[in-house]
Parts: C-alpha cells; sequence; structure tokens
C-alpha cells in the first residue's frame, strides 16, 4: 500500500491466467492516470472496465493516445500486445439491441485475452425465429454468454438447448416491473434450465472471466490426462 491507497496486483495472472482489470466507475481521471503510470513502470498491461466518455476525455493529454477506448462497451485496452486470436470457443449472444454495450463488455475482455468471439445480436425471445435460425451455429461453441435483459428468457431458452457451458448475464434493460435488471436477474437465477450459472446485473466483465476460467480449466485437465 502506498500513500495514494493505490495496491495493484501484480501477480493476479499467475494465480488466476488473467490480470488484474481497471475497474473505473468512481475513480477519477487523476486516479486513472496514476494507476496506468504504476503499470507502464512495470511494463505490464492493463484492460479498463466503465470508463465513461466524459472520464476519457479529462484524462491527461499523454494517456489518451494510449488507450484502444470503445464507448459503447466502456472498456480500453492499455499498453496492449495483442495475443494470437483464438476463435469458435466462445459465442456471445445478446437478446436486443440495447443489450449491446454488455455484450461488448465481454467481448473486448475476451479479446484482451487473446480469445475471438463469435458474435450473435438482437435474437430475443419476442422473435423466437431469429434465435432458432441462429442456434446451428451457437452450438458448436463449447461456452455460451447470454446476454437478455426484462425477463432475460433467453438465458433459459439457450439453457435448454445448448450442450456447453451458458453463462447467463441479466441486464438493467427494460422499464416498470424490470426494476434496473432485479426481474432479469431473479428469472435468470429461478431458470429450469439446469446448470446455468448467473453473473451479476450488467456484468459482461464477470461472465467473460467466467468463460476463460471454464476454458484454462478444460485445458488443464487435457494436459493432465
Amino acid at each position: 500500500m502506498n500513500d495514494s491507497g493505490i495496491n495493484l496486483d501484480f501477480d493476479r495472472a499467475q494465480r488466476l491466467g488473467f490480470d488484474e482489470a481497471m475497474f473505473c466507475s468512481g475513480k477519477s481521471a487523476g486516479q486513472i492516470a496514476t494507476i496506468l503510470d504504476r503499470v507502464a513502470e512495470r511494463g505490464g498491461s492493463m484492460l479498463l472496465t466503465r470508463l465513461t466518455a466524459g472520464t476519457f476525455a479529462e484524462l491527461p493529454e499523454a494517456v489518451r493516445p494510449r488507450l484502444d477506448y470503445e464507448p459503447l462497451s466502456g472498456t480500453a485496452y492499455f499498453g496492449y500486445v495483442a495475443q494470437p486470436a483464438r476463435s469458435g470457443e466462445v459465442a456471445v449472444v445478446g437478446a436486443g439491441t440495447s443489450d449491446m454495450g454488455v455484450c461488448r463488455e465481454a467481448v473486448r475482455t475476451l479479446g484482451y485475452h487473446g480469445i475471438k468471439a463469435s458474435e450473435v445480436y438482437d435474437v430475443g425471445v419476442a422473435g423466437l425465429w431469429r434465435l432458432l435460425e441462429r442456434v446451428p451455429e451457437i452450438v458448436r461453441h463449447p461456452v455460451v454468454i447470454a446476454v437478455a435483459g426484462m425477463d432475460a428468457a433467453l438465458v433459459s431458452v439457450l439453457g435448454g438447448l445448448v450442450p456447453g457451458l451458458v453463462i447467463g448475464v441479466p441486464t438493467s434493460v427494460g422499464y416498470g416491473v424490470a426494476n434496473r435488471g432485479e426481474t432479469a436477474l431473479h428469472a435468470a437465477l429461478a431458470s429450469c434450465a439446469p446448470g446455468v450459472p448467473v453473473v451479476n446485473i450488467d456484468n459482461g466483465y464477470g461472465a467473460a472471466c467466467a468463460a476463460i476460467r471454464a476454458l484454462r480449466a478444460a485445458e488443464r485437465m487435457g494436459r493432465s490426462s
């Protein structure tokens, strides 16, 4: 720990298989810049999440050009060196266009860790035929991240159709009794589709990390067999 209150976890990759990420919500532009300076001193890289366009604009001019920033997902890559892309392992499936920001947070998190996700969007159950047309493509992936708001029905439907791991991500999309995503969260948790883990509301980053853990656990088991 130091006077700034910043204590970075540089050993996380050795423990967990992926680096520490910076959750930018609640941090000032100055705090973000200080953290990135510490990362740069170690020659490291970092994924930033929940970085708003306003906070990005407030960052020092010397910092902004060093960030690969995507406003839609609120994510940025710092000191990033692209890894060889692995594809065909994870599909990110979004119910509606309004869920795209959360979907892209998952996609960008996977991409930072060298996993190129297949993106399938606007296939919510209000037009079930749209999803059914894409099921043959989706089921080829060992891990599927299902992102949906309102009643989060997409999570249960995919949980009953896909043989691989389905990770549910309820979103805050909706109004009235949707209650900022709480209804979607409860519906996903109460799903009758067995074996579907669910992350917190709007947590595309957490879903991507769960996917990474699952894939790397499978790799370790494959090497030990």
